[in-house]
């Protein structure tokens, strides 16, 4: 331990002391840091000192023992060597601390000559924003919680004491530690279609629609439609949006290619992704250096949808592939984000495919397409009137339901409008995976309408949208949440599926969703949320989808239930 410490650890770190030569220095947003109260042994004096604890190194350090080695966290090793840093002063006090800065940007889109440079000098203001939180140990003293606040400029309404370690991203990296296999879940082999690996996927879609269901199948089909697209000859023109990619896309990189190949690629490329600014700016810089036509969406809105068009020349003409979703094309989170998404050669979805591609790069107007809905133009539109059509059909006194899958519920106009489907007698099942404002199971208000939950292993982020139109159900897959944002302050995509035997297995999917008892929770009519009770037999849905996928029976292995057990 000692050895690592002082080979590893020490070397790379500076203890910073406040006092009227050495002003409080600038602390990085969300980096842990070391709050430190000292005296002085000579003059007694008390003054604050403060460490960052360093990221460049592991926070989870192996320590050799007797019996093997076991885990330590980073700052657990700096502070018992914290004396000896601080040599001429008595630590009185120590804790860890983590602040979180506004990490809004405010772009005059409009008046900006380049918004690309414009969003690069926000990115380099925003270390300088505001701190809107400032997590610290629970066990810190109220004078380092006092000082750390005047100096921050925080609240104390903002200041969240923690129990346990502060900054739980380490939690991570904890499955990359080799053994304590049984700890880990199963490793999970996405399923491959086989017809893709025998053919031409541009051939295999000629013929059929083609569903993927993320993680539980193959991200790789998407990657390598843009990679043939790149290297075929007759492919004429690519267009994509790209909303957050990984840090070594290999779309990008085929998309580079396609334009060095001599083929017109088109990217939307949004700057205004959170958190993904800067990374977003990388792409876009080398994807205009490779030759491609790259835009940044429309003033005033975020471009959110997900999207890509391939135009290829064929025998009998052109034929436009598409392929629309729910998620972003990022191969990475596509291992742990449920989303889905359809590629297809139909007519009709090419043609409004190129008709969205012409109003993000121009003025053409979004009227004249029938298969794809897009917000904020219509689609907000679309959900009423087929919310209403639900309404109709029950007050009538015909069955009438709606299931709708998404990840936030908070835009009044649809809650208000799902209330009144409710009184109706529509059935309304909602699986909602984060906020939801709407509260069910109120009498004479949303007697009809359930909301469940579902947490598990995965990240649920598709959104699916179902209405039995009176036997003739119609299903939808989306961009948009039910939320103010996606439905009147970004471009949404939301593409209706015809397949009869995609829709037959979308059905299918949610009926495991809503038959889950491991991983959902129902909300309560007080806004509480209560774990779904177990009453025949196990169901964790993103375990059974994974063999629904695969078209085999699933097989439940012990840690696969261990969460209802606990619950």
């Amino acid at each position: 331990m000692d050895y690592y410490y002082q080979n590893q650890i020490y070397p790379v770190l500076t203890p910073m002391v406040i006092d009227q030569a050495r002003p409080f220095p600038l602390i990085l947003d969300k980096t842990l840091n070391i709050g430190l109260l000292l005296m002085g042994k000579q003059d007694h004096e008390q003054v604050f000192a403060t460490i960052q604890v360093p990221s460049v190194l592991p926070r989870i350090v192996p320590v050799p023992t007797e019996k093997g080695s076991v885990h330590m966290l980073l700052e657990d090793l700096i502070k018992p060597k914290l004396s000896e840093l601080f040599s001429s002063h008595e630590v009185l006090h120590s804790c860890c601390y983590r602040i979180t800065k506004n990490a809004a940007m405010h772009v005059d889109e409009e008046d900006a000559e380049d918004l690309l440079e414009t969003i690069e000098q926000s990115l380099k203001q925003r270390k300088w924003g505001e701190v809107i939180r400032l997590e610290i140990e629970s066990s810190a003293p109220r004078e380092i919680v006092q000082i750390l606040e005047e100096e921050l400029e925080v609240e104390d309404a903002y200041v969240f004491r923690v129990h346990g370690p502060v900054d739980l991203t380490f939690l991570s990296k904890l499955g990359n530690i080799e053994g304590y296999n049984e700890l880990k879940f199963t490793r999970i082999i996405p399923n491959s279609i086989s017809e893709l690996k025998e053919r031409s996927i541009f051939d295999v879609l000629r013929e059929k629609d083609i569903l993927l269901h993320h993680p539980f199948q193959s991200f790789d089909p998407i990657v390598k439609m843009v990679q043939q697209a790149a290297d075929d000859p007759k492919v004429l023109a690519i267009k994509q949006t790209l909303y957050r990619v990984s840090g070594h896309s290999p779309i990008v990189e085929a998309l580079a290619r396609a334009a060095e190949n001599g083929k017109q690629v088109t990217v939307l490329v949004e700057l205004k992704a959170r958190f993904d600014e800067e990374n977003n700016i990388h792409w876009a810089r080398k994807l205009e250096k490779s030759g491609c036509h790259v835009i940044y969406g429309v003033i005033g809105l975020k471009t959110h949808c997900k999207i890509l068009l391939i135009v290829r020349k064929e025998k009998d003409g052109l034929t436009r592939y598409v392929h629309f979703g729910t998620g972003n094309y990022n191969d990475v989170t596509a291992n742990f984000y449920t989303d889905m998404g359809i590629l297809t050669s139909n007519h009709q979805m090419g043609e409004d495919a190129s008709i969205l591609f012409n109003m993000l790069s121009g003025y053409a107007s979004a009227d004249k397409m029938k298969k794809i809905t897009i917000a904020p133009h219509k689609l907000r539109l679309k959900f009423e009137a087929l919310i209403d059509r639900e309404i109709k059909h029950a007050k009538a006194g015909k069955k009438a339901h709606i299931i709708a899958k998404m990840n936030g519920l908070y835009d009044k106009q649809m809650i208000m409008k799902l209330y009144e489907a409710s009184l109706a007698g529509v059935k309304i099942e909602l699986i909602v995976r984060g906020v939801c404002c709407l509260r069910p199971q109120m009498k004479d208000i949303s007697e009809n309408i359930t909301v469940r939950s579902i947490v598990g292993r995965f990240l649920e982020h598709s959104r699916i949208y179902y209405f039995y139109n009176d036997g003739e159900e119609e299903i939808y897959i989306s961009s948009a949440d039910w939320m103010y944002r996606n439905l009147s302050k970004r471009v949404e995509t939301m593409g209706i599926v015809e397949d009869e035997g995609i829709k037959e297995k979308i059905k299918q999917i949610l009926d495991i969703y809503l038959s889950d008892n491991t991983n959902a929770y129902e909300l309560q009519a007080d806004g509480g949320y209560v774990p779904v009770e177990i009453k025949k037999r196990i169901v964790n849905s993103q375990m059974e989808m994974l063999h629904v996928m695969k078209d085999e029976a699933p097989k439940i292995k012990i840690c696969d239930v261990l969460m209802p057990i606990l619950k």
